[in-house]
């Protein structure tokens, strides 16, 4: 049985308990490597060999800093084959979206940040008589990064990437449900002799090891990606200790359908943005509004469509949805799927878990599920489920689909379909998202800032967003 191991000081290391547990194949159920049980201990390695490397990293040019993350993109990009499978087998999902999303995006991430910090320009203030303000951005010290298992790499890089060019260390946590992409990702940094302690790797449970990071009086900043009662948690901990905190938590995201829309473009894209990756994205639409007068046609293509969708093992080079990430993730969804139906939903396809013969018998896999009938506000419609599940909902008026939309505490992205520009700009102006595509989805500009309101997360990710959160402004007056 292959075991993983943390990456501190730029050391491969056992958990200081010498304690591991198990890794499972969401497309089999069954173990096939094994997770350091870190605590912190571990923590605490991480965080000092951190403290040791920021005096250089931090003083190196941005040039030279950009140079070393870029070397870390060309080594993932020289193990594609390698980390495209290894994601596949962690999460569960289809060979074909770890290999055109998941694994690319992990290498413009480091590409993207790499290039964007040598143009980094500071800002001026010219007091006219009287002298100039300018303004320093100033690397904080030791930061947390603690990432999600829907999109392991992708979302892992999308936090170390700007850390790292604005020369923080960092200390991180990948999800231990699919920790697999994050090791071989320490296995570049060692083949390309990335600066010891600049970035360490802790695997392990949230309770001991991200708990451990968010506690440590030397981590200034934790940027998170998870659930919101978790996002709820690390913030009780981190305020008091007056940590820069960057929250991207959940979403229940409202894809609203008018008459007026290209049809068929926004069936494709509708379809997709109900099912990727299993549902397990937080972008993903999973309440859809339908305006009167398309909704029966919608209805029947959109159910039409998914029925034929086929849900097998990762490798299947046909399949169209995989495995969900873990067991107990499985059993959670098809609990919300039974509480739909208590609730008056009626199921037009789905509903079940998807039994696959040997040796994916034992795997975590359900069906694309479409429920109609239900309340806006019944709970089905209102917490998160995050899995192949959608609810449709027919509107009228502009105005009752805005109060429908924006009734969940969440507001992270929202889809809006039209032809009229009018409408589709009012719209956008009165959701209550931090994200809004209009006649698209999950088109990203990573200059853009992402993040959302309300209970779906606090601060910004992207751009110079990401790299302001991961610097202090520091203000300089010189008198004429």
């Amino acid at each position: 049985m292959e075991k993983i191991y943390n990456f501190i000081n730029g050391e491969f290391l056992p958990a200081t308990s010498g304690l591991f547990f198990d890794n499972l194949e969401p497309a089999t159920g069954k173990t096939y490597s094994l997770i350091p049980d870190s605590d912190k201990e571990d923590v605490e390695l991480a965080v000092q060999a951190a403290k040791k490397a920021f005096p250089v990293w931090s003083n190196l040019s941005n040039d030279e800093r950009s140079k070393w993350m870029l070397k870390v993109a060309n080594g993932i990009a020289k193990r594609m084959e390698e980390f495209v499978a290894a994601e596949s087998k962690d999460n569960g999902k289809p060979l074909k979206l770890a290999e055109h999303v998941d694994i690319p995006r992990a290498i413009s991430n480091f590409e993207f940040f790499a290039t964007a910090i040598v143009h980094y320009a500071s800002e001026s203030h010219h007091m006219v008589g009287t002298g100039v303000n300018y303004t320093l951005r100033k690397p904080i010290g030791v930061v947390g990064c603690i990432s999600p298992w829907n999109l392991p790499l992708y979302l892992f890089t999308w936090k170390i990437a700007p850390a790292l060019a604005a020369g923080n260390c960092v200390v991180a946590k990948p999800s231990e449900v699919t920790p697999y992409t994050a090791y071989l990702l320490c296995k570049v940094l060692d083949e390309v002799g990335f600066p010891k302690g600049v970035l360490n790797i802790v695997h392990g449970l949230g309770h001991k090891t991200g708990d451990a990071i968010v506690r440590h009086e030397l981590t200034k900043a934790i940027s998170f990606t998870g659930g919101t009662s978790t996002g709820k948690a690390i913030a009780s901990i981190a305020a008091p200790m007056f940590k820069k905190l960057s929250l991207e938590l959940g979403g229940k995201n409202p894809n609203i359908i008018f008459d007026d829309c290209d049809f068929e473009e926004m069936l494709a894209t509708t379809i997709r943005s109900s099912f990727a990756n299993q549902g397990q994205i937080c972008l993903c639409g999973s309440r859809i509004f339908v305006q009167k007068g398309i909704y029966d046609k919608f209805k029947n293509e959109f159910v039409a469509k998914i029925i034929k969708s086929k849900v097998s093992y990762p490798e299947d080079p046909k399949a169209q949805l995989g495995a969900v990430v873990s067991k107990g993730h499985m059993e959670k969804v098809l609990s919300y799927i039974a509480l739909a139906r208590e609730e008056g939903g009626k199921i037009l396809t789905g509903g079940e878990r998807v039994n696959l013969p040997a040796p994916h018998d034992e795997g975590f896999y359900i069906a694309p599920t479409i429920i109609e009938g239900l309340s806006f506000d019944c709970r089905t419609n209102q917490e998160e489920i995050f899995g192949p599940v959608v609810t449709i909902t027919p509107f009228e008026t502009e105005e009752e689909v805005l109060r429908m939309a924006n009734s969940t505490d969440y507001g992270l992205s929202a889809t809006i379909w039209t032809s009229d520009l009018k409408r589709a700009h009012q719209m956008a102006d009165q959701i209550e998202a931090g994200i809004v595509w209009i006649n698209a989805w999950l088109v990203r500009d990573l200059r853009t800032p992402f993040g959302g309101v309300k209970s779906s997360g606090v601060g910004r990710e992207g751009g110079w967003e990401a790299l302001r959160f991961f610097t202090e402004p520091k203000n300089v007056f010189v008198k004429y």
